[in-house]
């Protein structure tokens, strides 16, 4: 078994024809295969996951989006009668047998569909990671939560009131207090499923402009049901119908392209789903 403090980066690796070098691979998966009791969520899905792309998947409702981001955090241990099998590599370590995986959730920020505010202020929703960490100072958790809540774009809606329970601010800031909250983790990979779902439409447009930024420091899994949202937003996407996934490719070549599958082009020019 696989055992370790933290989750290690890999280098990338340079081509030895042209000596460029190739996308990391944050993410890759291997005949990942997800049960609910006898009821299949996910079956056979393989894909990887660069680093600093935004990745997006989109896809009707029980298609296993959600259960795909359960699965990579190993949050399916919460889930009674999940059941996960395949292989998650995550910065080149096998997932399913880490055994310390707090530190794997560590490295991985979670956005849900609605905000979840803690029962605590603003600056200490913020400042709890850190503080898991060991940061105690002053100085140095003021620092954090101002850098997480400007790039999550509210710390000027915020700043004076810091000490107001997140629980009180409006739904589309509670959603970006949650986006703070993630990035205080410092994380290699940001998951958001369904961010927007509760947001007002000026707010999804200005968490998208933070998304934007934040790709040039960490990698992004974008589960949206909005196929314009993908389409904005993420380098490639993937297509997931019936418990598979169909199809993955340049985000606007399954727009504007050529497709492998005539389910996505279908469902991407609003036919089902």
């Amino acid at each position: 078994m696989v055992s370790q403090s933290t989750i290690e980066r890999p280098a990338g690796v340079a081509d030895a024809k042209t000596g460029r070098t190739e996308p990391r691979i944050k993410l890759a998966v291997k005949d990942l295969s997800i049960r609910y009791g006898k009821v299949v969520a996910l079956h056979g899905v393989n894909l990887e996951i660069h680093e600093h792309e935004i990745f997006g998947i989109i896809g009707p409702a029980n298609a296993g989006k959600t259960s795909f981001l359960k699965a990579i955090n190993r949050m399916d241990v919460f889930t009674p009668g999940m059941r996960v099998s395949g292989d998650i590599d995550f910065n080149g370590r096998d997932t399913r047998r880490l055994n310390n995986v707090y530190a794997l959730r560590s490295r991985i920020g979670v956005v849900f569909p609605l905000p979840v505010g803690l029962p605590m202020t603003v600056y200490d929703n913020v400042a709890l990671s850190p503080r898991l960490r060991g940061i105690k100072s002053k100085a140095e958790l003021d620092v954090i939560v101002q850098r997480c809540l400007t790039r999550a774009a509210l710390w000027d809606e915020v700043k004076d009131r810091l000490n107001a329970l997140g629980s009180l601010l409006s739904g589309g800031q509670q959603q970006r207090l949650t986006i703070a909250r993630a990035l205080s983790q410092e994380p290699d990979l940001l998951m958001l499923d369904e961010f927007s779902i509760a947001v007002d439409p000026v707010t999804t447009m200005r968490i998208e402009d933070v998304l934007k930024e934040l790709r040039q420091e960490v990698t992004i899994i974008l589960v949206t049901n909005l196929v314009q949202q993908a389409r904005r937003l993420a380098d490639r996407t993937a297509f997931f119908l019936d418990s598979e996934c169909v199809e993955i490719g340049v985000t606007e070549d399954l727009f504007t392209g050529e497709v492998k599958d005539q389910r996505t082009r279908d469902y991407v020019e609003g036919r089902f789903g």
